[in-house]
C-alpha cells in the first residue's frame, strides 16, 4: 500500500521543516514561527524505461551534453544602470536576463534606487515596474518627486505604443517616460502575464513578499510564497531573456527574509545599508556571479532623491589640519576599492564594576583583541578603563588591515596626544604584539597618496614603493608603530612646516 503524504510546517524564518506544530522552532528557536504546509500530491511515474545493457563495443555518445569547444560563446554583453556606482557594485554594468536580488532596511532608499534607475534605464531600453506595496498614484507621486520623465505630462495611447513597438534595446531613445511601464499588482499569475505580453528588457518586483501564487494556501511572504513566487519569475525571466531588479525585506538581524533558497536561486544579492538618520547609504555586494563580490557604491540622500558620490573617501575623512587627540587614518578596502577612513577612539576612567566596551562600524572582536594586546605587550592600563571607538560616518570597517590605526587611535586618547598629520596606518595587529602584512598594499597607499598623505606607517617586509612621493615607514611591531605615529611636539611643528 503506498505511503499517504502527511502534512508538514515550515518556519517562516528559517524555512526549515518539522514532521508536527509545535510553539518553538527547533532550528532557529523562534516562538510562533511554523506555518502549516499542504501534502504535495502524489507524483506519478515518469515512466522512464531502464537503459538496455549496451555491448562493450558500443561507443558512448551524448543525448544533449556539450563540450567546451561546441558551445558558442559571444562578447558579454552588459547594459548601463545610469548610475556609475550600481554598474561597479554589478561588476561593469547589468547583464541582460539576470536575477539581481536588493535587499535593506525599510526606509534605506530600495524603492528609490530602483525608481530611478528605472527612469534612467527607460530612455533605452523598456522597463516594467511592478509596485506591490503601493498604488499607480501613489508611484507617480514619487516619481514627480524624484524628477522622473514623464510624471507632469499625459500621453496618448498612440505615442506609448509607436514608443513601445521597438524590438531591439539600442533603438528604444525615447524620452518623456514613453518606456516606463507601471503595474500595481500582487498577483503573481497577473505578473506573469504582463512580462509575457510586454516583454519588457528590465522588470523590478517591489517587493518579492507582496507577491502572492493563488494556488498554494499560504500568506503572501511565506517561505512557500517566496520559493515559488521567485522561481516562477525566474523561469520566465530566463525564457523572455528580461533583466529582474527583485526587492527583498530583512528581517531584524539584517538577513533578507524568507528562504536561504532566495538567494540562491538569484545571480547577484546586493545589500542597502546605512543610517536612515545619516545623507549617505553604501550598496554592498555579497554574492555576483557576474563580477566581484564585496564590492561597494557610495551614494547620497538628497531632495530630489539618490546621489552618487564620486569620492567617497573625502566624505569618511575629517579635517585634517586640525585633527584632535584620540583619531587616526586608515584606508579600508571593500572589494577593489580602497575607502580612506577616519577612526575615532576614546579611553577614558570607568565608573562602573566592569568597564565598558562599545564600537561603531568596526569588529566589537577586534577591538577587545586589539586592548588586551595593548594592555599585554605595551603595558597601558586599558581593563580599567572605557574603550569607545567609531569609524567617521558609520562605515563598516571590519577587515584586520585597520587594526593597526585602531590601536594608534586608543593610546592616542589614552595618552591625549595627536597623530602626525597626513599620517595613514595600515597594518594587521597579532596577538603576539607584531604587525602583520595585508593585501592590496600598493592600492591603498595610491588612493592616499592622491588625497595628499604624506607618510605612511606600514608592516615591515613589504616592497618599497617609491614613485609614491610618500615617506613609507615599516614596522614590525605595535609599539614602534607608536613611537613613529606619536611624535615629540617639535616633530609634529617640522611636519606642518613641510
Amino acid at each position: 500500500m503506498a505511503k499517504q503524504p502527511r502534512t508538514s510546517y515550515v518556519c517562516n524564518e528559517c524555512g526549515s521543516t518539522s514532521p508536527q506544530w509545535y510553539g518553538k522552532c527547533p532550528i532557529c528557536n523562534t516562538y510562533g514561527s511554523l506555518i502549516e504546509q499542504p501534502p504535495p500530491s502524489a507524483s506519478r511515474g515518469v515512466g522512464v524505461k531502464a537503459p538496455n545493457a549496451r555491448s562493450s563495443d558500443e561507443q558512448p555518445h551524448p543525448l544533449a551534453a556539450l563540450t567546451f569547444p561546441e558551445i558558442i560563446d559571444g562578447e558579454e554583453e552588459r547594459w548601463a544602470s545610469g548610475f556609475g556606482e550600481l554598474d561597479r557594485v554589478l561588476g561593469g554594468g547589468i547583464v541582460p536576463g539576470s536575477l539581481v536580488l536588493i535587499g535593506g532596511d525599510p526606509g534605506i532608499g530600495k524603492s528609490t534606487l530602483l525608481l530611478q534607475t528605472a527612469n534612467l534605464m527607460s530612455k533605452h531600453y523598456r522597463v516594467l515596474y511592478v509596485c506591490g506595496e503601493e498604488s499607480g498614484k501613489q508611484v507617480k507621486l514619487r516619481a514627480s518627486r524624484l524628477g522622473v520623465e514623464g510624471t507632469k505630462g499625459e500621453l496618448t495611447s498612440e505615442e506609448i505604443e509607436a514608443n513601445g513597438a521597438a524590438e531591439t534595446p539600442k533603438q528604444l531613445t525615447v524620452a518623456d517616460g514613453a518606456n516606463l511601464y507601471v503595474q500595481a499588482e500582487t498577483d503573481l499569475e497577473e505578473i506573469l502575464r504582463e512580462l509575457e505580453s510586454l516583454r519588457p528588457h528590465v522588470a523590478v518586483i517591489d517587493s518579492i513578499q507582496t507577491v502572492y501564487f493563488p494556488a498554494l494556501t499560504s500568506a503572501a511572504g511565506s517561505v512557500a510564497q517566496v520559493r515559488e513566487c521567485t522561481a516562477a519569475l525566474m523561469k520566465v525571466a530566463k525564457r523572455e531573456d528580461i533583466t529582474l531588479l527583485i526587492v527583498g525585506h530583512v528581517t531584524k538581524e539584517g538577513a533578507i527574509a524568507g528562504p536561504k533558497v532566495l538567494e540562491h536561486l538569484v545571480d547577484t544579492v546586493l545589500y542597502f545599508e546605512g543610517d536612515r538618520f545619516a545623507s549617505h547609504r553604501l550598496l554592498r555586494s555579497t554574492k555576483n556571479r557576474f563580477g566581484a563580490t564585496h564590492e561597494v557604491g557610495v551614494f547620497e540622500m538628497v531632495d530630489r532623491g539618490l546621489r552618487e558620490v564620486d569620492n567617497p573617501s573625502e566624505l569618511f575623512v575629517g579635517d585634517r589640519q586640525g585633527m584632535a587627540p584620540g583619531t587616526a587614518i586608515v584606508v579600508a578596502c571593500e572589494g577593489t576599492r580602497p575607502i580612506v577612513v577616519e577612526l575615532q577612539a576614546l579611553v577614558s576612567p570607568t565608573s562602573y564594576p566592569s568597564p565598558r566596551r562599545a564600537g561603531t562600524g568596526i569588529d566589537y572582536n577586534r577591538l577587545t583583541q586589539i586592548l588586551a594586546v595593548l594592555e599585554k605587550r605595551v603595558g597601558i592600563p586599558l581593563s580599567k578603563l572605557d574603550a569607545y571607538v567609531a569609524s567617521a560616518g558609520g562605515l563598516n570597517v571590519s577587515e584586520p588591515a585597520v587594526d593597526l590605526g585602531m590601536a594608534i587611535a586608543i593610546v592616542a586618547s589614552f595618552r591625549d596626544r595627536v597623530v602626525a598629520p597626513f599620517t595613514i596606518l595600515i597594518g594587521e595587529i597579532g596577538l603576539g604584539g607584531q604587525v602583520r602584512q595585508v593585501s592590496q598594499l600598493e592600492l591603498r597607499l595610491k588612493e592616499a597618496a592622491k588625497l595628499g598623505f604624506k607618510r605612511a606607517i606600514v608592516p615591515k617586509g613589504h616592497q618599497t614603493f617609491p614613485d609614491l612621493g610618500m615617506e613609507i615607514i615599516p614596522v614590525g611591531r605595535v609599539i614602534d608603530a607608536i613611537v613613529a605615529a606619536l611624535p615629540a611636539e617639535t616633530e609634529v611643528e617640522d611636519i606642518d612646516e613641510d
